[in-house]
C-alpha cells in the first residue's frame, strides 16, 4: 500500500530524565545500513510512529544532543492525543523515564563495566515497541549472524508491511499480526526464512489475532519470571528470545538473555581471552549486576555492535 499525501504539522521538545547522548544512541541505531524501520541522513531520523489508531511521519533530531526534537507530519489533524501517543512512544523507544545513575554506579565497581560505560554515556536500551515486532525480530535472529537478521527483516517488511513517501524517503510500518496471520509458509520461505522460523512467526501472528497474547497481558502480570514462562510456552520462544523481548519491548529491567553470542563475545573481546565465557563464568562475573542485567549486556552489545 501506497500512502503520498499533503502533511499538517507539529513540532514537540522531550527532555529525558538524567544522563543523555542522541548521538550515542543514535551511533547504535546506525549500525545496520539495512535497518528497514527508520532512516538516518545528517544526525537526523526518519520514521513513522504509530499514534492514537493512526501513523504520523517523524523526523528526529538534537541540537544540544541532551533533548530530543520531533518534528511531526501527518495526513490528517494533529491532536492532542496524537501528540502524546507520540511522546509516549518516544520516551519508550528511548527509556527516556529511567535515570541511568544507579546503572553507572553498579558498573563503576565492575570490572568489567566500568570499561564500557565511559565510551558510551547517555546510552539508553533502543527498545522494539511493539510487541509482534519484537517477538518477530527475535525469532528471525535465532542462530544466524546480525547482518542476515536485518536482511531477513527487511525482505519481512517490504513484502508484508506498508511503505510510507516523503520528500524522496519510503518509511515502513512492520507487518500485523492480521497481515501474517493470513499468510501461508509457502509465503515466507522464498524469503529464506526457513520453515520452522515462518511456523514461528505464523504461529505468533494468530495468537495475537485470537487474543491469547499481547502486551498488556504480559505485563500484567508485573514481574520478569511470569512474563517469560508465559512466553516460553509459545512455540518457538525459547529462553533467549524470551529474555530478549522482555528486555526490549516489556522493559524488565533484569531480563537478561544470558546465552547470547553477541554478550558471550563482548565478554571475550573484553577479558582478552581466547575463548567464550561459559554461562557458569558469566553468572560469576554478572553477580553484582542484580537489577541491571539488562542495561549491563546492551553497554556489552555495544562494544561489538
Amino acid at each position: 500500500m501506497t500512502v503520498n499525501q499533503v502533511y499538517n504539522e507539529h513540532t514537540l521538545t522531550i527532555v529525558p530524565t538524567g544522563t543523555f547522548s542522541f548521538a550515542v544512541n543514535l551511533g547504535f541505531l546506525a549500525r545496520s545500513a539495512n535497518e528497514c524501520m527508520y532512516e538516518i541522513d545528517n544526525h537526523t531520523l526518519y520514521k513513522v510512529i504509530p499514534a492514537a489508531g493512526d501513523h504520523v511521519l517523524a523526523e528526529i533530531r538534537s541540537t544540544d544532543d541532551k533533548s530530543i526534537e520531533v518534528r511531526l507530519l501527518s495526513k490528517g489533524v494533529l491532536s492532542a492525543e496524537h501528540i502524546r501517543s507520540v511522546q509516549q512512544y518516544m520516551m519508550d523507544w528511548f527509556d527516556l523515564d529511567t535515570d541511568l545513575e544507579a546503572f553507572y554506579e553498579v558498573a563503576k565497581s565492575d570490572a568489567l563495566l566500568r570499561e564500557v560505560v565511559g565510551p558510551y554515556d547517555g546510552l539508553r536500551i533502543l527498545g522494539i515497541s511493539d510487541l509482534f515486532e519484537a517477538l518477530c525480530w527475535g525469532i528471525l535472529g535465532q542462530q544466524i549472524n546480525l547482518a542476515f537478521a536485518y536482511t531477513l527483516k527487511r525482505r519481512l517488511v517490504e513484502q508484508f508491511g506498508t511503505a510510507y513517501y516523503w520528500e524522496g524517503r519510503t518509511l515502513w510500518t512492520f507487518p500485523t499480526p492480521e497481515v501474517l496471520a493470513k499468510v501461508a509458509v509457502t509465503d515466507l520461505t522464498p524469503l529464506q526464512i526457513t520453515t520452522r522460523k515462518a511456523e514461528y512467526i505464523i504461529g505468533v501472528a494468530k495468537l495475537m489475532t485470537e487474543g491469547e497474547l499481547s502486551k498488556e497481558s504480559l505485563l500484567q502480570h508485573g514481574d520478569l519470571r511470569s512474563a517469560e514462562k508465559d512466553l516460553v510456552k509459545i512455540r518457538g520462544i525459547g529462553p533467549w528470545t524470551a529474555n530478549y523481548v522482555c528486555m526490549r519491548c516489556l522493559r524488565y529491567p533484569s531480563s537478561f538473555p544470558i546465552e547470547d553470542v553477541g554478550l558471550h563475545n563482548a565478554i571475550k573481546q573484553l577479558l582478552r581471552i581466547d575463548k567464550k565465557p561459559s554461562i557458569e563464568e558469566i553468572r560469576g562475573l554478572s553477580t553484582g549486576w542484580s537489577g541491571w542485567e539488562a542495561y549491563a549486556t546492551f553497554y556489552l552489545w555495544r562494544t561489538i555492535y
